[in-house]
């Protein structure tokens, strides 16, 4: 089941499988700015990572002295939320609760409740997770939204540009089996921090900016011209497409990350973890900002 949110500008369509959000249709021109999903490439669109990011080594996370196994980027992109029918009008938000299932995979008891709100050209995307246990939480969360390239050509050299808040830029690598190795990749940009997108950028997988290097990444069409842009407060952000031929990129805040190669401590001692008290609210939030209406 779907459920929308319209202005004069745009409409934002999110599912309540995942709270994952749909679409970003500019009403004027019917431009779809959000990748529509094909498995041929990648068969998602924007799902929304909890309580993991990326993989964790071998698939194997250790909590309260017993292993677990859990998949790359946790399980809330693939349960039903529940829709919250008291919301101001140009809000929607979904409700997911902890269940025999989740404790299966995750032994702390949580409510994950996921916002969209639509003002002008801007969506606030927003997060709150509380803590529902009687035990000290530990966890991720992250974004994962795909957007489409303007006027995509596979043939053409540039596919559009990236334009940061800064003109230099340390990348992680990611390795083996989904997780962080040592090399750290410095990613230049020219003097107004705008990096082409071509064939190259993503060979190494993601790009991984930590520390707080950028609060904002905005993309460009192949004329520079500006398209969408991303504000964000995140320690991470993550850069990827998954083939040079693929016509999207995903642009991805995060507060988490994968493990790194060879981790085997205990899930509280996991790099950009966040901490949680029994009856306490963690709240994040992101700007999708629409450049070109």
């Amino acid at each position: 089941m779907n459920r929308t949110l319209k202005n004069d500008l745009l409409a934002v369509t999110v599912s309540c499988h995942g709270a994952e959000l749909q679409g970003i249709e500019n009403l004027r021109t019917r431009h779809q700015y959000l990748w529509q999903g094909d498995s041929a490439f990648w068969g998602r669109r924007s799902p929304v990572l909890f309580p993991i990011v990326g993989s964790v080594d071998s698939g194997v996370y250790r909590m309260d002295g017993r292993e677990f196994r859990l998949g790359q980027h946790g399980f809330a992109r693939d349960r039903e939320f529940v829709p919250v029918d008291d919301c101001p009008d140009d809000e929607l938000w979904f409700r997911l609760e902890s269940d025999d299932a989740t404790l299966a995979l995750y032994p702390r008891r949580f409510v994950l409740e996921i916002g969209y709100r639509l003002e002008g050209e801007r969506i606030a995307v927003m997060w709150r997770v509380t803590n529902t246990d009687d035990r000290v939480m530990h966890f991720q969360i992250g974004a994962h939204p795909a957007f489409n390239y303007p006027d995509f050509c596979a043939a053409d050299p540039v596919h559009g540009y990236f334009s940061f808040s800064t003109t230099r830029l340390r990348s992680q690598v990611i390795r083996e089996k989904g997780c962080v190795g040592p090399e750290i990749k410095i990613v230049e940009t020219d003097a107004e921090g705008q990096m082409p997108i071509t064939a190259r950028t993503f060979a190494d997988d993601a790009l991984i900016f930590a520390d707080s290097q950028t609060g904002r990444v905005s993309l460009l069409d192949k004329e520079r011209r500006p398209y969408l842009t991303l504000l964000f407060a995140s320690p991470l952000v993550g850069l990827w497409s998954p083939r040079p031929e693929a016509p999207f990129v995903c642009i991805e805040p995060w507060w988490g990350r994968c493990d790194s190669i060879g981790f085997s401590g205990d899930f509280s001692e996991r790099e950009y973890v966040n901490t949680l008290q029994p009856g306490h609210t963690f709240e994040a939030s992101y700007m999708i900002i629409i450049d070109n209406l």
